[in-house]
């Protein structure tokens, strides 16, 4: 059995072992793979392994001996999955590996944006705190976070671990969520989308990226927002319109913005939230702790092994 990987390095930039994988079948790895090279890397492979080159239809129908695509993220749109049904071709994903990891990224955001802490740290570095003339300084609002309002958009396994956080923080919490409210514990309470929107301090994006969701985060949504409030999206960059957003935080429509992800990646120089005011952005690392990784190739090699053994795990094109 042939397995190409197409893009293997952000996964595994070498602190973690292909080894197991090896023991599969014959095995080639690639870093990287640019569209225009799919399909050399992957004749003959049965089992193709990505994590964001795109396998479209066209791709299946030249791949004829192409039966399983492990997706190496929880998300799958990069696959036409509709495409691979029609073909019975297997596609699975990651689910749940990198919940903790994400979530605790989520507060990194919201309290470097609550407390400026690299904004405080570089001024005592450039000797603002030594010219001081009282024992403590701060040139930006603090934000104490208890009995503020989180809004959670996607209350999954992300959501909910979002959650279980700010609880902890003495937040109150709000979802909008296709869960009912009987489903909900307590301290989560149901909210429809627009009053999340408008009433929530903070919004945090957890849902899946699809054609209703695109751009959920647009021009109309942010009027609704309070001029105080923090948008933070560690889900899909596509989840928001970026000119839009760039627009209110420009104008003071919302007060900051804390992003993993952008709509393309990496982002082009000319994208409108690099320079927009009070925005805060990651390079889409919030997946990308050891241990969330170290669970991905575990999980990635359960998935590869139940195709073998004909006991087919985690499939999304069912």
């Amino acid at each position: 059995m042939k397995i190409v990987a197409l893009d293997g390095y952000a996964a595994n930039p070498g602190d973690l072992s292909w080894d197991e994988l090896k023991a599969l079948g014959e095995c080639v790895i690639y870093d990287r793979t640019a569209p225009e090279e799919v399909l050399e890397r992957a004749a003959d492979a049965e089992v193709v392994l990505t994590n964001k080159v795109v396998i479209t239809a066209d791709m299946m129908a030249a791949l004829p001996q192409l039966k399983y695509i492990g997706v190496m993220a929880t998300g799958y749109n990069i696959v036409d999955i509709d495409a691979a049904r029609e073909r019975g071709i297997i596609v699975t994903n990651i689910p749940s590996y990198s919940t903790a990891s994400v979530a605790q990224m989520v507060f990194a955001h919201i309290l470097n944006i609550a407390q400026q802490v690299q904004h405080h740290s570089e001024a005592v570095h450039q000797g603002r705190w030594t010219a001081s003339k009282d024992f403590c300084f701060w040139d930006t609002p603090l934000i104490e976070l208890r009995g503020k309002k989180l809004g959670i958009v996607g209350l999954g396994n992300t959501g909910y671990t979002t959650a279980r956080i700010a609880i902890g923080f003495g937040m109150e919490v709000y979802a909008y969520t296709s869960k009912s409210s009987f489903q909900l514990p307590p301290e989560i309470k149901k909210m429809e989308l627009d009053q999340l929107f408008s009433e929530c301090d903070i919004i945090s994006l957890h849902c899946l990226l699809t054609d209703k969701t695109r751009e959920l985060v647009n021009a109309a949504r942010l009027k609704l927002m309070k001029p105080t409030a923090i948008l933070i999206n560690t889900g899909r960059g596509q989840l928001v319109n970026e000119q839009d957003l760039a627009d209110a935080l420009n104008n003071g429509q919302i007060y900051a913005a804390g992003l993993d992800v952008l709509s393309q990646e990496p982002p082009k120089a000319d994208n409108p939230l690099l320079t927009a005011r009070n925005c805060y952005i990651t390079p889409h690392i919030a997946w990308a702790s050891a241990a969330a990784r170290d669970r991905l190739m575990g999980i990635l090699l359960d998935n590869l092994k139940g195709y073998i053994e004909g006991k087919v795990i985690n499939n999304v094109a069912k």
